[in-house]
């Protein structure tokens, strides 16, 4: 068995599985372990189970089948593969803007009136750039016209995708037209990768993987109008300040945790906590204490400052310190086995959607014309929860750092413009010009289990730091940084390399904080990568450049889900060198494989770059910054 440090860097996930290896309690290490070794074929990507004939299986060595029973060899099994988790991907990222849509059209219908409008200067510029007119129209009008224009956008139409051809710059869409990935229906384009890699469809690998790049850039649509409607619905995001880590559990209050994706339900029991108050003291509580994990806890950290207690990987550690009452679960990275955990102690899992349901959960279905009400109903359980808990089995790590959020497209942009007015990204650009910030990379992605839990993000990250790489993150990259004390000025202070620390130290002192901006910014939830693709379109079109001429880069060195791959491959399609940690399951074809890491450079600008080491993987980024400055001659 690994040691706990081999496991997660995180003092309060260590600190957990020393407990659950005391008292016998299984974890998603413990099942990691117990499935080793893995399918080699399936780490390959060369197994098949698209038709009832197989599943069929490649010799990497050459020594058995080349073929699956239908004629396909590892190049078209592979291609098929990764363009199926693409659309899988895409179908998430999409499946949770289509939700916020329907909710603005509810509540413009008169018939979702927990979710007003809150920021109708996005919902103008939202329409603005649809193309909507939005003079004369009041806000229910303009919200139905945004909310309707958003729905269409999934179904097929005759123009490409609203929300890629006014977000991208021209340079991408031309690429886009020449390569034919133009899409033109977030679900018929998912339907399409599914057609065309089912049974005796395209077998060309080639052809597959436009098919699947064209599938990435609808989950980038999905992903822009999720961070869209949901800045309009809830608030765009200001810079807040609050705390993370397991340490933010208090043992004499009512604990719940917000966990999933979609901050529609979460965000009503936020508002309607503080109505609770005095149920959960009568309880014998000091009140009520919400928490986030994975990006659920993004949405509330973003506008309300809600701490998150931990991510991804270590979400089942939360149930074990015997001290949360309810865990309240909408969908995606939600693991079934929270339901096994929660059995040990007294915490109430709560499933709210009709799509997500656990065996051994309440289920407390979430409808908007009742959100109010069926918050409230939520936290009554956990009320109800916190009177059969048992102090004998409370363990709460006492680790918790302060975390800076809340930096959304526009909180950034307003921050740069207290340095300059007139023009705010001039002071960007001028100190990337003068080599005092050397580029940008944006961190996103999960944690995996096959790396120990934050070491990539952390080893990655210092590095370029230290080389005057300004940072952005999202999603549970960000986590991990909360969780390290990352999203501080302290550590721009600890980490920065000089020219890096003058630069965040300017804009900080300008907005008044008195001192440097926090080492890396946090822009929210996995949808919200697009928030750092608005940036650097921004930048670009400044400049008068495409995205791929700029000293951008990303990198995802602990991803686990597909949508991670959908992510990674328009950011690849963005013209931007992507990192990932780990070894994706293409290796069975070596074609496959150099035309992602080599050929696709040639015709988008971006590749992938695999390393499994995090510190070659720093070196390998900064030579990508390097080499885009040497071609804008700086």
């Amino acid at each position: 068995m690994k040691a706990v440090k081999e496991k997660s860097w995180c003092p309060s996930v260590q600190e957990m599985l020393r407990l659950a290896e005391k008292l016998d309690i299984e974890t998603v290490w413990c099942r990691y372990e117990a499935q080793l070794p893995q399918c080699g074929f399936g780490e390959l990507g060369t197994c098949c189970h698209n038709c009832l004939q197989g599943p069929c299986r490649i010799d990497p060595f050459g020594e058995g089948p080349q073929k699956g029973v239908c004629g396909a060899n590892a190049d078209t099994i592979v291609a098929r593969n990764l363009a199926r988790a693409i659309a899988a991907g895409t179908s998430a990222h999409s499946g949770h803007a289509k939700h916020l849509a329907h909710t603005l059209l509810a509540w413009a219908e008169g018939k979702a009136p927990d979710y007003p409008v809150k920021d109708e200067a996005k919902l103008k510029a939202v329409a603005t750039r649809l193309g909507i007119p939005v003079d004369g129209k009041d806000v229910q009008e303009l919200a139905k016209e945004v909310a309707e224009a958003a729905l269409l956008e999934f179904s097929e139409k005759a123009t490409p995708l609203a929300w890629v051809a006014t977000t991208v710059t021209r340079g991408r869409v031309e690429k886009a037209i020449q390569y034919n990935v133009v899409p033109t229906g977030i679900d018929s384009v998912v339907s399409e990768v599914l057609h065309r890699t089912s049974y005796g469809v395209d077998a060309d690998p080639v052809n597959i993987l436009f098919g699947g790049v064209k599938c990435a850039l609808a989950d980038f649509a999905g992903c822009h109008m999720a961070t869209d409607l949901a800045d309009i619905l809830f608030g765009t995001p200001k810079p807040v300040v609050t705390t993370a880590n397991m340490g933010v559990l208090k043992p004499d209050a009512v604990n719940v945790a917000l966990h999933g994706h979609n901050p529609l339900l979460s965000d009503l029991i936020v508002q309607v906590a503080p109505e609770m108050e005095s149920e959960a003291r009568a309880a014998g509580a000091s009140g009520i204490n919400l928490m986030g994990i994975c990006c659920t806890g993004n949405e509330v950290l973003m506008r309300h400052g809600i701490p998150p207690v931990t991510h991804s990987v270590s979400q089942e550690m939360v149930i074990m310190t015997g001290a949360l009452d309810a865990m309240v679960v909408d969908y995606q990275c939600v693991m079934p086995s929270l339901a096994t955990m929660a059995e040990c102690f007294h915490t109430k899992l709560i499933t709210t959607m009709p799509i997500a349901k656990v065996p051994g959960a309440t289920h407390i279905e979430f409808k908007e014309e009742e959100a109010r009400e069926r918050a409230r109903e939520i936290l009554r359980l956990a009320i109800e929860a916190f009177k059969k808990r048992d102090p004998a089995k409370v363990h709460i790590p006492n680790y918790v750092h302060k975390a800076y959020a809340g930096f959304s497209t526009e909180a950034i942009i307003e921050a740069l413009a207290q340095v300059n007015k007139e023009d705010p990204l001039k002071p960007l650009i001028d100190n990337i010009v003068a080599g005092n910030i050397l580029g940008v990379c944006l961190f996103a992605g999960c944690n995996n289990v096959k790396i120990p839990q934050d070491s990539a993000f952390l080893t990655v990250a210092k590095e370029l730091a230290r080389n005057n790489v300004f940072l952005l993150a999202s999603g549970c990259a960000a986590g991990a940084f909360a969780r390290h004390g990352l999203l501080t000025p302290e550590a721009t202070e600890e980490y920065a390399g000089d020219g890096l620390k003058a630069v965040l130290t300017a804009i900080g002192k300008a907005v008044g904080l008195g001192g440097p901006l926090p080492l890396i910014l946090h822009i929210g939830s996995c949808v919200d990568n697009s928030r750092a693709a608005d940036i650097a379109v921004a930048v670009a079109n400044r400049l008068g450049v495409d995205i791929d001429k700029l000293p951008v880069v990303a990198s995802a060195p602990e991803a686990t889900t597909e949508k991670a791959i959908a992510i990674g491959t328009w950011a690849v399609t963005a013209g931007l060198p992507t990192h990932v940690g780990f070894v994706p399951p293409v290796l069975g074809s070596p074609l496959v494989s150099r035309i992602l890491t080599q050929d696709i450079k040639g015709i988008f600008g971006g590749y992938f770059i695999v390393e499994t080491d995090p510190s070659k993987a720093a070196e390998k980024l900064l030579e990508a910054i390097r080499e885009r400055r040497k071609g804008l001659g700086l």
